[in-house]
């Protein structure tokens, strides 16, 4: 058994990988700024506990360490929680890099027996796929036969835009546990399907009133995991000491966003529903510069996890919405 310290573990992700850590006999000690409720103060004993911690005034719970085998770092403001206004985008920015600076700081200290750090970062890396950008101004060539643009791997540079720069500044921010000689690991996460929150209530939410709605022209590919693909994901990064350096966090099977909203309305209504395609016009007046995020297309590739011995549950967009419309 190891214990393994959790920033950001009271969001979705966090909550799913406590209880998946939990099953696998793994002692979870949660970071949080308040209290849980009906979760205990940290206690060494406790299978799941929590330990105070705030980025803005430096605070870590600093006797928890010699205790901590390994560090799942999910900490982060919500990218899709309201517009991107300049103070929104500060605050996106500062709750990565900071949280971030403060764990190498933290580590640097103070003695520990930490092995790995295991951090979320996004598949917002990498930006629009290359039909989006002119045609392979991304550097990447063409699939075999012209069929679009080849998938990003880990290798491929971080886009210039606000996400690509975020997340080019949250890895850094964890890049000097390299020469402490912790193992270090990065999921480059796409979109969490999650019948608990994130994106597919959302998706969902239209289809009560039998409306499959479409965003923009509908044919932006989506890079999406299961969340349970996900937890599985961390899990493996904490009990496979080979596992080091960038992943991403995708299922191998990319679809358009019309795809998902189809399979998404056949699971929920049968043949009851009218697909309806919202304007990128209105998408841009409601989200501002969010709305590009949600009308990109970005095809990302699984091949690097799948190499390491990785298999998915949940592998295809049909068998992820058959899983989450049967557990509502």
């Amino acid at each position: 058994m190891a214990t393994v310290m959790i920033t950001g573990g009271t969001g979705l992700i966090g909550k799913a990988l406590s209880q998946a850590l939990g099953k696998r006999g793994h002692q979870v000690v949660l970071l949080t700024r308040q209290p849980v409720k009906n979760v205990p103060a940290w206690d060494a004993s406790a299978p799941l506990s929590y330990a105070l911690w705030n980025i803005r005034t430096g605070q870590f719970p600093a006797e928890v360490l010699p205790h901590t085998d390994y560090i799942i770092h999910l900490a982060g403001a919500n990218v899709a929680k309201g517009r991107w206004t300049k103070r929104r985008k500060q605050e996106i920015v500062r709750s990565r890099t900071v949280s971030g600076a403060l764990i190498v700081e933290v580590l640097r200290q103070h003695p520990n027996r930490v092995k790995a750090v295991i951090a979320a970062s996004a598949i917002g890396w990498y930006g629009p796929d290359a039909d989006e950008r002119g045609g392979g101004t991304s550097g990447r060539s063409r699939r075999a036969g012209g069929s679009g643009p080849r998938p990003f791997v880990e290798t491929d540079p971080a886009a210039e835009d606000f996400l690509g720069s975020t997340c080019k500044a949250w890895e850094e921010s964890l890049a000097p546990l390299t020469t402490m000689g912790k193992r270090r690991v990065t999921l480059r996460t796409g979109i969490v399907l999650a019948r608990e929150g994130g994106a597919f209530p959302s998706f969902a939410a239209p289809l009560r009133a039998g409306i499959a709605a479409i965003l923009g022209g509908g044919g932006q590919m989506i890079s999406w995991i299961h969340i349970a693909d996900l937890c599985r994901l961390y899990v493996q990064a904490i009990e496979d000491p080979s596992m080091e350096g960038i992943y991403n966090a995708v299922a191998p099977s990319p679809v358009s966003n019309k795809t998902l909203m189809l399979a998404l309305a056949r699971g929920l209504r049968g043949k009851f529903f009218i697909p309806v395609h919202v304007p990128a016009f209105l998408l841009k007046i409601a989200l501002g510069e969010m709305s590009v995020e949600v009308l990109k297309s970005c095809t990302v590739d699984a091949h690097r996890i799948r190499k390491e011995g990785f298999q998915f549950i949940f592998p295809s967009i049909e068998a992820a919405v058959n899983d989450l419309i049967v557990r509502r």
